[in-house]
């Protein structure tokens, strides 16, 4: 992080990213004078109501407004012709008009925010491959969006909206979609035994993820440790807690699922308690980076046969038949969500962008992210000149059929 001082006394000449948070009531024009070289500019967590048209930043290909105070999403990026991601989160944006966005952008996040309706010229965006819409308003979304045919993850749970249009489930690429904590959302209120933080002792943060942080602590009516999963608040990044706590709650008991044993609910603060993962278990892989947008990213020099990735996307396979069974879409089939032993036992966690649905054709979505994943861990892959390498690709195509209707369910793949 820099500081506006260092940027007016002309010590940032050069710089590619710019980020500063100091209550910033206006744009700072010094800004400007970095225009051959900055390409990524964060001025999140100020108090910016307006900035001004920003085309003199030619090179400028990431730029995050959040957590500032819009009420109107800036007209200001129109002609960045090499941005392809904006970030305005947390602002209180209620209108978005036509045709102020660059066709660049591929990746659109404004999630929390108090939009009632998105412009029609969104469907220009036919770049477009993630756009989390999480806590805003929404009633609809513009038939022009079907155009986006390039779309990925699409996150529109905690809106108002009145149904999923049948489009939207015939995008060829869409496979990360949340929609729960909507008017037209089917969640079954399910009940269990309520656990008391007094009766827990809390020990280490384990982790943390867009919904939570998870805690290792001791349960003296269980008499065991377990794991703590406690909520930021009631509404996340992609959705509402309560639906995230009703997910786990359904879920019910499978070999590749974390068994939830009670939930937390008192004094405005909610929780689950689940069973303790032991520590030879490790995420598989890594979270989507600016470059890879939507897919997951491995540590450098990782590997894996073709075997242990056969013994991997078969639990994962298992674990989604179970859910969807349930007419459970988990909605975040990554690796990042999957834990992982030496033994290639797996358990798919954080279901904070689950939905339940009343049409199978959401499965076949899910199904593309399956094909996403194997993909992935194909590319890791350290023995590529074998018939099982050849069948995990095979199946990774098919899943990733741009004709949804051609995709299998998960109970139809064969290896």
């Amino acid at each position: 992080m820099q500081t506006l001082e260092q940027l007016n006394n002309d010590e940032l000449k050069g710089i590619k990213q710019l980020t500063i948070s100091e209550d910033l009531c206006e744009f700072p024009q010094k800004i400007f004078e970095l225009a051959d070289s900055l390409e990524m500019l964060d001025l999140s967590n100020n108090k910016l109501t307006h900035i001004p048209n920003l085309e003199k930043l030619t090179n400028l290909k990431i730029a995050f407004f959040s957590y500032n105070l819009f009420t109107e999403l800036p007209n200001a990026f129109k002609n960045c012709k090499n941005l392809y991601m904006l970030g305005l989160k947390g602002n209180q944006i209620e209108v978005i008009k036509e045709d102020i966005l660059p066709h660049s952008i591929s990746w659109l996040i404004l999630t929390d925010n108090k939009i009632k309706t998105l412009p029609n010229s969104i469907g220009d965006l036919t770049k477009l491959q993630k756009f989390p819409l999480a806590g805003n308003l929404l009633t609809t979304l513009p038939n022009s969006m079907q155009n986006c045919k390039n779309l990925e993850l699409l996150r529109l749970s905690a809106n108002n909206l009145k149904e999923i249009p049948s489009w939207l489930l015939n995008l060829p690429k869409l496979s990360w979609l949340a929609f729960s904590g909507n008017d037209c959302s089917v969640q079954p209120q399910v009940d269990l035994e309520k656990a008391s933080l007094e009766k827990l002792q809390i020990q280490e943060q384990l982790g943390e993820g867009a919904s939570g942080m998870i805690y290792k602590a001791f349960c003296s009516t269980q008499k065991k440790d377990v794991a703590l999963k406690l909520f930021k608040g009631a509404i996340t990044s992609d959705g509402y807690a309560v639906d995230e706590m009703n997910t786990y709650m359904s879920i019910g008991k499978h070999n590749n699922l974390i068994n939830v044993i009670a939930k937390i609910d008192e004094d405005e603060k909610l929780g689950l308690l689940l069973d303790l993962i032991p520590k030879s278990y490790e995420n598989l892989g890594f979270p989507p980076n600016f470059d890879t947008c939507t897919r997951d990213t491995f540590a450098n020099n990782h590997t894996m046969t073709s075997k242990s990735i056969y013994e991997v996307v078969k639990h994962i396979q298992s674990a989604a038949i179970h859910l969807h069974e349930k007419n459970l879409m988990h909605g975040d089939l990554y690796a990042h969500n999957i834990l992982i032993n030496e033994d290639n036992h797996c358990y798919l966690g954080d279901f904070g962008a689950s939905s339940f649905y009343d049409n199978k054709a959401y499965e076949k979505i899910e199904v593309r992210a399956f094909g996403c994943l194997i993909d992935d861990l194909l590319n890791i892959c350290s023995d590529k000149e074998n018939t099982c390498f050849e069948t995990l690709r095979t199946v990774s195509q098919t899943c990733m059929n741009e004709d949804v209707n051609s995709r299998p369910l998960f109970n139809e793949i064969n290896f």
